[in-house]
Formats: C-alpha cells, sequence, structure tokens
C-alpha cells in the first residue's frame, strides 16, 4: 500500500511550531509522506520562537520535501490531486476566517481551496487567542462545511486567556484517520 499524502499545513501561531513540527516528525516516521506547506508569515517572520529559515530547513528535513511556499506551488495541489488530506497545524484566527469566507490569498489557503475542489478533506487544529471571540462565528461556519473536520481542541489556559484554543496536537493523527473516513473526530471539544 501507498503512504498517504499528507500536506501539513503551518499558519502564524509561532508559539505552537515546535508541537507542530513533533506531530509532522511523527507522522513521517509512521510512514506517511508529509508535504510542507506555510503561509506567507510562517515561512517569512523571525519572532521570538525561531528563525523562519530554520524552521523552514528543519521542516524540509523532516520531511524530505520542499516546502510549498507560495500561491503558484500551493494551486496545483487540487487539479493534480497530490493529497489524501490537508491539515492545517497550527491554524490561526486568521485563516480561519480566510477559509469560512472562501478567500485564497495564502499558500495555505490556496491549498485548502484547491484540495477541498476534490472533495478531499481539510483537518484543522486550531490555535487562536481569539477563537472564543471573534474567531468564534468562522470556526462555526467551518464545522458545517463538507469535508472540514476539527483535531479536538480545549481553553488553553482560561485563567489568563478566556477567549483562547488550541487543539490537541497529539490527537493529529486520530483525526487524520477519522477524517479520511469522512468523521468528525469525538469528543470535539476537550475539558
Amino acid at each position: 500500500m501507498e503512504p498517504l499524502n499528507v500536506g501539513f499545513a503551518l499558519t502564524g501561531s509561532f508559539c505552537t511550531f515546535r508541537r507542530a513540527l513533533s506531530v509532522m516528525r511523527g507522522l513521517k516516521e509512521k510512514g506517511y509522506n508529509v508535504i510542507p506547506i506555510m503561509s506567507f508569515h510562517a515561512a517569512t517572520l523571525d519572532t521570538r520562537f525561531g528563525k523562519a529559515a530554520d524552521f523552514i530547513g528543519e521542516i524540509e528535513e523532516i520531511t524530505g520535501n520542499k516546502v510549498i511556499a507560495t500561491l503558484p506551488e500551493a494551486e496545483p495541489i487540487g487539479p493534480k490531486k497530490l493529497l489524501d488530506i490537508l491539515v492545517i497545524e497550527p491554524c490561526t484566527g486568521n485563516t480561519l476566517a480566510k477559509l469560512a469566507l472562501g478567500i485564497a490569498d495564502t499558500p495555505v489557503t490556496m491549498a485548502a481551496k484547491s484540495h477541498l475542489r476534490n472533495l478531499r478533506p481539510v483537518l484543522i487544529a486550531i490555535s487562536s487567542n481569539d477563537a472564543l471571540a471573534g474567531a468564534a462565528k468562522n470556526i462555526a461556519m467551518l464545522q458545517n462545511y463538507k469535508n472540514v473536520f476539527f483535531v479536538p481542541y480545549t481553553q488553553d489556559d482560561p485563567a489568563q486567556k478566556p477567549n483562547s484554543i488550541v487543539a490537541d496536537f497529539e490527537r493529529t493523527e486520530d483525526a487524520i484517520l477519522s477524517a479520511l473516513e469522512g468523521k468528525q473526530l469525538q469528543p470535539m471539544l476537550l475539558k
């Protein structure tokens, strides 16, 4: 059996990149073909969490594939049916809004649009400080979209950041397998 082609897209929740790279590494070690995709900001901004070029180098080393970081590189994902599933991990509130409204102006949102045209699953791992505020309506919209699924999520710090939600990245592979069967992994809301 050929390995599953998993698109793994990172958006600008830089504080969760280490966890996302750990998930990527785990998927690769289990035999998945991991195809990395990064939003413009994820691929170019240096932050207190690390330098963009260093993350790109590490991601390419982990996956053995070049990072897709432009619109022209992302667009063929759908027409060429390059992926079995697209995982967006971490997915920011900004990207949630664009996905909910059909805006495809970053490599990640273009990859999602292009991939969804083939009725293939997109799996979202939320990491947003405003998920229970401004982004809540976008999460609700996306939960009603066909072929869009979520990695189960929870509040990461209810006392200090009451509107913040983060996906349980350790449940990514289970969520992938569930989404490939057309099912949302349950429970979706964790304590």
